[in-house]
């Protein structure tokens, strides 16, 4: 089977620069993704920089880099275009997307920089002639795959509620640390265990930096509080998933499962007992990698081939973006 031809616009830091982290898992970019994937061949990239393009060049070996959208589709003409542009910038590269015939696109988070402009997108996916994938990266990672059997399964029994925390050591005031990071934890938190999550009240501002606020939502009868933090030196992005037997934290650099037990401490009580996760394979979770970045694009692979529905799609991009607009007007109310 011939390789699928994937092409990038954006050649910054997710869409390119980040595999060069000696840190960070790998891969942990689109063309990191693409170059290790065995279904898929990197045709070219655009940018509007000079200098991204040169640098995406060498790095990659990849020799057809344009400055214009129309010039990289015409010229390449992808099966599957990733797109690491600015948010405001999403809407009309999917159409143009459209327009040339690609079969999916992968979007980076946010969705797009407006509710209205996130909801057409979310539309031209429903539509069915391309598939539009939002790169909620963690819907695909092991750790979180894992939690999400557990939830769903009720293997520690019943949800009874959620809590979760970001923070982050930009400038950002809150609003805008929400809509630009925050659909990561509102999508996480969806995917887990809360998919009808509605806000209903705001503690704090969200209008300052430096600032904490708490979020108070529900899912049906699950309660849920969001702690959302400023003027950190440090990020933090976690979850605290409590269950009628047991519990799951879960975060940047962290997993935790508790399962209930009789105490240890205390006669006629259970108590939560840490358990230990056994490593079936070196090279993968929990040994080994997640595979958030390699998983996303196979599952883009499949819509394309197969017209399959994402795992994470532009609906799921739009939702979590809705709620945090739902939120704004918390705030303004």
């Amino acid at each position: 089977m011939q390789p699928l031809r994937n092409a990038i616009i954006g050649l910054g830091r997710i869409g390119s620069t980040l595999e060069d982290d000696r840190l960070r898992e790998k891969p942990c970019t689109h063309a990191g993704a693409v170059s290790l994937s065995p279904d898929c061949i990197l045709v070219g990239g655009c940018d509007i920089d000079k200098q991204k393009r040169e640098r995406f060049k060498k790095r990659w070996g990849c020799e057809s880099a344009y400055p214009s959208i129309d010039e990289l589709l015409k010229k390449t003409r992808p099966h599957i275009l990733h797109i690491a542009t600015p948010p405001d910038t999403h809407l009309h590269m999917v159409e143009k997307a459209l327009q040339h015939d690609v079969s999916v696109c992968i979007c980076e988070k946010p969705l797009a920089a407006t509710l209205a402009d996130a909801k057409r997108i979310a539309e031209i996916h429903e539509f069915g002639k391309i598939k539009v994938l939002t790169n909620h990266e963690r819907r695909y990672s092991a750790d979180y795959v894992r939690a999400e059997t557990l939830v769903s399964k009720k293997t520690l029994g019943p949800l009874r509620a959620v809590t979760a925390k970001i923070s982050m050591e930009n400038e950002q005031c809150l609003s805008a640390m929400l809509w630009n990071d925050g659909t990561h934890l509102i999508d996480i938190i969806r995917y887990l265990c809360c998919p009808r999550l509605e806000p209903e009240k705001l503690i704090g501002t969200l209008e300052r930096q430096n600032e904490t606020a708490y979020i108070f939502a529900r899912s049906g009868n699950v309660p849920v509080i969001i702690e959302a933090g400023g003027g950190r030196d440090h990020y933090v992005f976690e979850l605290d998933i409590g269950l009628a037997s047991g519990r799951i934290r879960i975060g940047n650099g962290l997993y935790e499962e508790y399962r209930s037990e009789k105490s240890l401490f205390y006669e006629g009580f259970n108590s939560l007992k840490q358990m230990k996760i056994k490593c079936k394979d070196p090279k993968q979770w929990p040994c080994g990698p997640t595979g958030f970045f390699s998983l996303m694009l196979e599952d883009a692979v499949l819509c394309a081939r197969q017209n399959t529905e994402p795992v994470s799609s532009a609906k799921d991009g739009f939702l979590a973006l809705r709620f945090i607009d739902r939120v704004f007007h918390l705030l303004k109310n």
